[in-house]
């Protein structure tokens, strides 16, 4: 039996993770717990399945900041959400940036995720595939630049892959982001590798 999610469990979940993303930028309010935030994202993973919600590619567009993260443990189990996540330390800088590569396609996009540590900045880019079938967004790494006090130290292709390999490889074998929320705000979705991650606008409107 398919347990609905309450309205009011809905709303108060995205009122959870709307703090926890303003509460991260800001630091002018408390955050919600790990617990509570990772309850959170996981009814509204579950509303949008339910629900089947579509998230457009131009939602994703833009560049996010990640702000918090939980393992694979968090999900449901017997009907009740377990699990807990942790926000990333400030000093740790992750973004991801989401960027069309052809205008004259919706779907065909780009990545960039950036992770800056003092002076050291690490670039990884590569192609993107959004069909928007269960707003799954595969992507591949294939160029790596790495900078230290803005010089660049290397600049070279990664993995396998060309960008012509990566449109005919299956989605199975490749990184993926399942989404589940969207708003000018934040971001939410579970990866591949079964963690769910909040990223931020640094920027809102």
């Amino acid at each position: 039996m398919t347990v609905q999610p309450q309205t009011s469990q809905v709303a108060d979940a995205e009122a959870i993770v709307a703090n926890a993303a303003r509460a991260f930028l800001t630091s002018k309010a408390a955050r919600p717990d790990g617990q509570t935030t990772t309850t959170a994202l996981l009814n509204l993973e579950r509303r949008a399945k339910q629900q089947r919600l579509s998230i457009p590619a131009a939602s994703l567009l833009g560049t996010w900041r990640l702000c918090f993260s939980a393992g694979k443990q968090a999900k449901f189990q017997s009907g009740e959400p377990v699990g807990s996540g942790f926000y990333i330390p400030k000093l740790a800088i992750a973004r991801i940036t989401f960027a069309r590569n052809d205008e004259s396609s919706e779907h065909s996009l780009t990545v960039k995720n950036e992770l800056q540590i003092g002076p050291l900045t690490v670039h990884f880019t590569g192609p993107v595939r959004y069909p928007g079938k269960q707003n799954l967004l595969v992507f591949d790494f294939t160029h790596l630049q790495i900078r230290c006090f803005g010089i660049k130290v290397y600049s070279g292709k990664v993995g396998k892959r060309d960008t012509q390999a990566f449109v005919d490889t299956a989605i199975s074998k490749l990184p993926f982001f399942a989404f589940f929320v969207a708003t000018d705000d934040y971001i939410a979705a579970r990866g591949r590798g079964g963690g769910l991650a909040i990223w931020i606008n640094e920027h809102p409107h």
